[in-house]
């Protein structure tokens, strides 16, 4: 298990989050009581990843009824619908955020709950299964995936994906981790991952934390690296991915699917089933955020465009069905054609999810 952890509920209805933007420099921690400030932070990408910013939005629906002014219910449950607007409104594209708060407002919605206190706890509890159920499902995921990796394995790996960007262990990233914890001899390319160098900054920090030897390399080496290198297969984490299998992921994710293709390189998504948005027919619906053009002409405090360069800035991009060779989920790996592959999955995953919460 890593030493760290993206977020933590605190004994005093404190929600403690982990500064993603200043790793690897530091290690630093944001409290609040506030589920504002989580949805900002959401923002800000304090915290991301979207199992990540799912957790951290359930929890922020656990803040805000905590620390509510409504003395009664009939004031308390319309707050918590305007709270769970705001933090869904928080980034567009990971379905994560908009499932996990729908189920925290189940259950404002249920009239099982009567009075405050019993609302509130149970908000917490079901904040509490969302980051259990998020490692259970990394760790079936790493499982899942081994039978397909070779030993030795080397890897190209895009974004981040590890225990940053989950409660713990993470999905892609929890492949690479359990390839290597299960004795396989691991290699891996690590995409830089502009405009943000989640990459550079975060994959490279944890793979350094767990001893998994790896290269850092620009987005645009890509090709050149499958073509000169050993390279068995390229995994990716999702933020959604749509009934046909077109899977929205951190821009240049589309990219490396196509150099991929063009050298046959095996190209794998781990997506927890949380993340399979039934409810759109592909890609072309899913929305995608556009994000503030410093990311793309600073590095830190530093201008490295002329100034008024004109920017587009999407923040993720998707690549087509037919570029995925295999969904890796919790459940077992979605193969296509994903129209009749996914929809299975997502029934399995719900009756295993509903089985493990009756058990404990």
């Amino acid at each position: 298990m890593a030493t760290y952890r993206s977020l933590e509920w605190l004994p005093d209805q404190t929600l403690r989050l982990l500064d993603q933007r200043v790793i690897p420099q530091a290690m630093e921690y944001l409290d609040t009581q506030d589920y504002r400030r989580v949805a900002d932070m959401i923002r800000e990408m304090v915290v991301r990843g979207a199992p990540a910013i799912g957790a951290a939005a359930a929890y922020g629906m656990a803040l805000a009824a905590y620390h509510t002014p409504a003395v009664d219910m009939q004031e308390l449950r319309p707050a918590l619908e305007q709270a769970g607007q705001v933090l869904k409104d928080a980034r567009p594209t990971a379905v994560n955020l908009a499932w996990a708060v729908d189920r925290a407002l189940k259950l404002v919605r249920s009239s099982q709950y009567e009075t405050i206190p019993a609302l509130q706890a149970a908000l917490l509890a079901e904040a509490d299964e969302i980051a259990a159920e998020d490692v259970r499902t990394n760790k079936a995921i790493g499982l899942n995936a081994l039978e397909i990796l070779p030993d030795p394995v080397t890897f190209i790996h895009h974004c981040n994906t590890g225990a940053l960007a989950t409660i713990d262990y993470g999905t892609a990233l929890g492949i690479i981790r359990t390839a290597h914890e299960h004795g396989r001899k691991v290699f891996t390319y690590v995409d830089e991952t502009r405009p943000r160098l989640q990459g550079a900054r975060l994959t490279s920090w944890e793979l350094t934390q767990l001893g998994i030897p790896h290269a850092i390399i620009v987005d645009g080496a890509s090709g050149f690296v499958m073509k000169r290198k050993h390279v068995d297969l390229c995994v990716v984490g999702c933020d959604r991915v749509a009934a046909n299998g077109d899977t929205a992921n951190k821009i240049g994710t589309y990219n490396l699917a196509l150099a991929a293709k063009a050298h046959t390189v095996p190209f794998y998504v781990a997506a927890p089933t949380s993340t399979v948005d039934l409810s759109i027919s592909s890609g072309d619906e899913i929305p995608i955020e556009e994000r503030n053009a410093t990311e793309v002409v600073q590095i830190g405090s530093e201008h490295v465009a002329p100034q008024g360069a004109g920017v587009f800035n999407p923040a993720f991009d998707v690549t087509p069905a037919e570029y995925i060779t295999g969904i890796i989920t919790e459940v077992g790996i979605a193969y296509p054609p994903y129209i009749e592959s996914l929809p299975k999955m997502v029934l399995l995953a719900r009756k295993m999810h509903e089985a493990e919460r009756v058990q404990g």
